[in-house]
Order: structure tokens, then sequence, then C-alpha cells
């Protein structure tokens, strides 16, 4: 088979979501220790984990890393062209921040995904 479901198209998609995975989580991840640590913090991330599952229909259809990575690009790219921009310094995650707590939702959902092999 030829073109976009091929094995090594498939592979590739696959690579690129893990890695756009893990540059999501070097970027905004470490809010999953502090959200670990703040109840009230973890609460607002597991309503938005929960929110992502119903957009992606995960009830339905497994959870990938694809669907997840393609999902965070749609979030970040609709949030810049409505004006967000990510903070410049440190992340506040005490600060009311759908965007960034929606990303956050995303590396929660990601870190329960089978990690690809090495």
């Amino acid at each position: 088979m030829n073109g976009l479901f091929s094995g090594a198209a498939a592979r590739a998609a696959h690579r690129s979501a893990h890695a756009s995975l893990t540059e999501l989580h070097d970027t905004v991840g470490a809010g999953l220790d502090q959200a670990d640590a703040n109840p009230g913090l973890m609460a607002l991330i597991d309503q938005h984990t929960a929110g992502i599952r119903d957009s992606l229909s995960s009830d339905v259809r497994p959870l990938t890393a694809v669907l997840l990575a393609a999902y965070a690009e749609g979030v970040r790219d609709a949030a810049f062209t409505h004006g967000w921009r990510p903070p410049a310094g440190e992340i506040d995650w005490t600060a009311n921040d759908w965007v960034l707590r929606r990303l956050l939702a995303v590396c929660a959902l990601a870190r329960t995904l089978p990690q690809p092999a090495a």
C-alpha cells in the first residue's frame, strides 16, 4: 500500500506525534508536578482531560498520540488566532489560563499512553 496509509507513513506520523507531545511536555509538563501537589489545580486539569476525551470521542475509539498531538496543535492555533500568547517567564499555574490548563491536560493524557519502542 502506498501513500498516507502505508506503514512507513503511519510510523512517521506516530514518531512526529510523540515528538510534538514531548515538546509540549517540556514546555508545560512541569505543571503536572504542581497539579499533583495541589488538589484544586488537579481537579481543574481532570475536568479538562474529561473535556478532551469527549472532544476526541475516546469512548468509541482509542486515544492515540496522533490524536492528542493534533488536538494540542489545534488548541494552540486557535488560541494564537484569538490573541493568546504564552507567558514569557515561569508559568503561574494559579492564574486562570484556559489554554495552558488545556495543554497541561493533554500532557496528563499523554502520560497514560504506551511509550513508543526505542
